[in-house]
């Protein structure tokens, strides 16, 4: 089973910029230390961070710089202390973020409870699309908001990565799902499950979607903002990008009695396993909108960049 090839093929940059800076390189491959898994990867996943931190605006400013953080694969090798997978098991998870980041490769290691096994009822790019967007939208519903049955649950961009993904896990949860998206768009969200959709162009979500429990906002800016008048007392906006303004957010938060929380996923077993019992109960697949071979990396970033995609972008790795 093990491979014992010394260096492995990676898409890593040298300097930050336009999809143009990446490159396929040869490097080292990597080694499982304790507690860690040697995955050989056969698909990883993108996301907006990736272009982020591809053009220097992430966390992570080391170079050079291999991207990716989702990753579905094979396990090649286990380091020390390691019980819960053994080579040649298919797994998949998200790498931690931001620092662990190196699945853009054909190897990559991580911290065994990183991953999860994969389910068998998708191959290794459906299973690859999942993990960062999918954390994201269990980790804010699930695990910030306590989404339960009957509450009133309202996703910015819901055909997104992470907002189409969050529209099956809050109906998966029992919730009256509104989603926000453009008009062409709305047929995708209701086949998800969305009962409610609102074209964000023509219409004011604040006067469209009536009182809700939760708000999850991938957008930020004035969306954040106006998120806040659609809360009942006792609701919670969750938000992934920063504030633009923490202080008078904060001021309006307390006036109306609702939580705010900003949230930067996290690994998570435990994350990973639930969100395999839900791909293979059937309540969760994500959308591929294209797919592109490791080599074609900085296509795929072009492409994202868009900001016109409907749900996910994979690259196909090895295997």
């Amino acid at each position: 089973m093990t491979n014992t090839t010394a260096t492995m093929r990676a898409i890593s940059q040298d300097t930050v910029g336009s999809p143009e800076v990446l490159r396929e390189a040869e490097l080292p491959r990597p080694k499982p230390g304790p507690s860690e898994l040697l995955v050989a990867v056969r698909a990883a996943g993108l996301n907006p961070t990736d272009w982020k931190h591809r053009s220097g605006s992430g966390f992570v400013n080391r170079l050079p710089l291999v991207l990716g953080w989702d990753v579905s694969g094979v396990v090649e090798a286990v380091g020390y202390g390691v019980t819960l997978f053994k080579p040649g098991d298919e797994v998949f998870g998200m790498l931690p973020y931001p620092y662990g980041v190196g699945a853009h490769a054909e190897y990559v290691t991580g911290p065994a409870r990183a991953f999860a096994p994969k389910p068998a009822a998708v191959d290794h790019v459906q299973a690859a699309a999942l993990p960062l967007a999918a954390l994201t939208a269990y980790q804010a519903i699930v695990d910030t908001a306590d989404v339960t049955a009957g509450q009133r649950v309202l996703i910015h961009a819901a055909a997104g990565g992470v907002g189409h993904l969050a529209v099956q896990i809050a109906k998966a949860r029992g919730a009256h799902v509104i989603g926000t998206a453009s008009g062409p768009k709305h047929d995708f969200l209701r086949s998800l499950g969305a009962d409610e959709t609102i074209d964000y162009r023509t219409t004011d979500f604040r006067e469209a979607a009536g009182d809700v429990d939760m708000v999850l906002d991938t957008v930020s800016g004035d969306t954040r903002t106006r998120s806040l008048d659609v809360l009942r007392p006792g609701g919670v906006l969750v938000s992934l990008l920063p504030s633009p303004d923490p202080e008078a957010e904060a001021t309006k938060a307390a006036e109306r009695n609702v939580r705010v929380e900003t949230l930067l996923v996290e690994a998570d077993h435990a994350g990973m396993t639930a969100i395999a019992d839900l791909v293979e109960s059937g309540a969760l697949r994500a959308h591929i909108e294209a797919t592109f071979p490791l080599a074609e990396a900085a296509k795929a970033h072009a492409l994202g960049e868009t900001n016109r995609t409907t749900g996910k972008i994979v690259l196909t790795v090895g295997g």
